[in-house]
């Protein structure tokens, strides 16, 4: 957090789920964020950035680091029309039904630790004025919560259930059939072939319709899928619930920028010989190896952009990384921002992710615009929390469900290169979306 940060601490333990009911549970504007050991929750006043949209947002950054713990939101993939298309516009002619960016300014929250003690935080030098009157209502309200149960609402308890009663919709619309999805694989293999890319990224969605209770469905993937970057964000009508497993950006008070590009995915197996078979099988298959490397090959240059000349490494590559129902194939690049850069610099050198586009990266947009045929809205986005301090942490918008009133959605996807197996790609897409359904209450195959 940044300096000027008021913090008091709760005596006892508590659940993270019932602080979040407590205090932020009816309310249009909050948001809960885990992070490792900790997860982050409270509210916000609401700002949507008007275009361009990173413009407004250095703006907000710079006018007073001191008024705000930070911005908590998300920004759209077609928010790319600012950083790709910032030299040579790309216009695609696509328009998100959603802002490309949405955030709350943040002056109060509730850290709380994986073991449940929690901890009161706002802007300020002093306990005093409405600040006070806050802590003291705040604290009073968690002293007669019931002591936390390491079991109950916590990453890795009880498995969510059906998620049948979670909305009233339960039969799903995919956006492509599977020999839709698969005559694109073929268009995406035939533009690699051809020479224009290297590595395509292509998505499709799966939508619900029905009306669905955010903090249910987050309570029931939270359970299910648990991830040390998950989120829910309710920000005015519309709400991202995610367990997403990849890390966009962060950058340190320290300067540093770095990035985890997840390319290649295998789903686990109950007994632990045929798991760690699956696990060295995807550490070893030469397309995983090489759409990965490909993508590394593109963040190292999208850092270079923005770092400090001859910083840029890479420091982790292709390590096998173990989630709750997949393994991942995850590297890491990271360099030293360079002198008077921020968090607005490196989004304008980075967004959107290779891993959700491809390489080459403007080439890659442009085709996969034409195979996909729609704007993806908030998936293959960011969101997480953009700090005052210099502390920026963004998650990749994936394993991730996008709900308003009428409907939930899901998008996901995967890189097709020359080496694909078309079947393979679409039930790995399959295997994405598969816990993210089962919470919306749909019956899988």
């Amino acid at each position: 957090m940044t300096d000027g940060v008021l913090r008091h601490e709760i005596a006892g333990t508590v659940s993270t789920e019932a602080v979040f009911a407590l205090l932020c549970g009816d309310d249009t504007d909050v948001f809960w964020l885990d992070g490792g050991s900790m997860s982050y929750l409270g509210a916000g006043e609401r700002w949507e950035p008007g275009a361009p949209v990173l413009e407004a947002l250095r703006v907000e950054l710079d006018a007073s680091p001191r008024r705000s713990l930070a911005l908590v939101g998300w920004l759209g993939y077609e928010l790319l029309a600012e950083t790709v298309g910032a030299d040579a516009p790309l216009d695609l002619g696509r328009r998100s039904r959603y802002a490309d960016a949405a955030f709350l300014r943040v002056t109060r929250a509730v850290r709380v630790s994986r073991e449940g003690r929690a901890t009161l935080l706002a802007v300020g030098d002093r306990w005093e004025g409405e600040a006070e009157r806050w802590r003291r209502e705040t604290a009073t309200a968690l002293d007669r919560l019931v002591p936390a149960d390491p079991a109950d609402g916590e990453p890795g308890g009880a498995e969510a259930g059906s998620g049948a009663e979670a909305g009233s919709g339960t039969r799903v619309t995919w956006r492509d059939s599977d020999a839709e999805y698969l005559a694109k694989v073929a268009a995406c293999q035939e533009a690699i072939r051809a020479g224009d890319a290297y590595v395509l990224n292509l998505t499709t969605e799966a939508t619900v319709a029905g009306r669905f209770d955010p903090v249910d469905v987050h309570a029931r993937l939270r359970r299910a899928s648990p991830s040390d970057h998950g989120a829910l964000l309710r920000i005015g009508g519309v709400s991202l619930v995610s367990s997403s497993p990849e890390v966009f950006l962060e950058i340190g008070a320290d300067g540093i920028l770095s990035t985890s590009p997840v390319k290649g995915t295998r789903g686990r197996r109950v007994d632990a010989a045929a798991d760690a078979r699956v696990a060295g099988e995807l550490a070893a298959d030469p397309k995983e190896r090489a759409e990965n490397t490909m993508i590394v090959d593109l963040m190292r240059n999208d850092l270079a952009r923005v770092c400090e000349p001859g910083t840029v490494r890479v420091t982790r590559m292709l390590a096998v990384e173990t989630q709750s129902r997949v393994h991942q194939l995850v590297s890491t690049v990271e360099g030293r921002l360079r002198a008077g850069a921020g968090a607005v610099d490196a989004l304008a050198a980075t967004f959107p992710a290779g891993s959700m586009t491809g390489t080459p990266k403007r080439s890659a947009i442009a085709l996969l615009d034409g195979f996909e045929g729609r704007a993806r809205g908030l998936y293959a986005g960011a969101f997480g929390h953009v700090g005052f301090g210099g502390r920026t942490e963004l998650a990749m918008t994936i394993r991730s469900i996008v709900i308003d009133g009428e409907a939930a959605t899901v998008g996901v996807g995967g890189g097709i290169t020359a080496l694909s197996d078309p079947p393979a790609e679409l039930a790995e897409v399959k295997l994405k979306a598969a816990p993210l359904l089962a919470v919306l209450g749909v019956a899988q195959p």
